[in-house]
């Protein structure tokens, strides 16, 4: 933290500002502590781009003619359908999406609801 920052916090007589603003810099730390582009996508480069594929060419598949989204109420068996996919690894399957895209497709949507599903125990 500066010297400017830290001066602000010792002098400023409204402790929900300075909260507000501490906060605002932890979130700030916390988000230049976390490594999306140097520490995934800089990594994983095809493998990223076949999961958006496997994305789109699923959502042409079940949402036909609607824009790109998740519709989480066709999707909700994530972990028996990464492994019905893991079976099939090193394949391509019948529409021409590698089942390993689809493993990580569906580890990501797991992933996520785990996340959320804890986010919302926090609250």
């Amino acid at each position: 933290m500066s010297d400017s920052i830290s001066k602000y916090f010792e002098s400023n007589p409204y402790g929900d500002i300075k909260l507000e603003v501490k906060e605002q810099l932890d979130n700030a730390q916390k988000r230049k502590g976390t490594p999306v582009f140097s520490g995934v996508l800089n990594y994983f480069p095809d493998a990223i781009r076949e999961v958006a594929i496997c994305s789109r060419v699923g959502n042409d598949q079940h949402n036909a003619g609607k824009p790109l989204h998740w519709d989480r109420s066709k999707s909700g068996d994530e972990l028996d359908a990464l492994t019905r996919h893991l079976i099939e690894a090193g394949t391509i399957d019948t529409d021409g999406v590698r089942h390993s895209a689809k493993v990580a497709w569906r580890a990501l949507a797991n992933l996520q609801k785990e996340i959320e599903r804890d986010n919302l125990k926090d609250k």
